[in-house]
């Protein structure tokens, strides 16, 4: 199997608290995160599956554009995570929850493409020293 990749980037802010917590103590375990701040992040999708005979590529790196577009940037891009998204509103938004709830969003539409092609690894960046990383196995 190849496995190809490509990067996308969007600008959002969030707040990391609870609820059913303290303002203090969303301060003590998120620190300054607790406060409405904003990231540019940057998702690597990566897809893997046999050659298109007719192509020779493994996806159409437009066809995986739009569907990442689609799915993910134009929710995401220039809004507040934790009330502008519907589908992170019952979540703290970490990075983690984020690419999670990216892999779901991304998954069907990919293997849905009709190219054989599925969704192998996501790399989610907040920042350039924190990051995390999903794959299928």
């Amino acid at each position: 199997m190849i496995c190809i990749s490509k990067t996308f980037e969007f600008c959002a802010s969030h707040r990391l608290a609870r609820q059913d917590w303290s303002e203090q103590k969303n301060a003590d375990v998120f620190g300054k995160c607790t406060n409405v701040h904003g990231h540019n992040y940057r998702l690597e999708v990566s897809v893997s599956g046999p050659f298109q005979p007719e192509t020779q590529m493994v996806m159409d790196a437009s066809l995986l554009d739009s569907i990442v577009q689609e799915n993910v940037i134009q929710e995401l891009d220039h809004k507040h995570l934790n009330s502008d998204v519907p589908w992170l509103q019952d979540h703290i938004p970490t990075v983690e929850i984020i690419l999670e709830c990216i892999w779901k969003r991304l998954e069907g539409s990919i293997e849905q493409s009709g190219n054989g092609a599925r969704l192998e690894r996501l790399v989610l960046h907040e920042t350039s020293r924190i990051f995390a990383t999903r794959t299928r196995d």
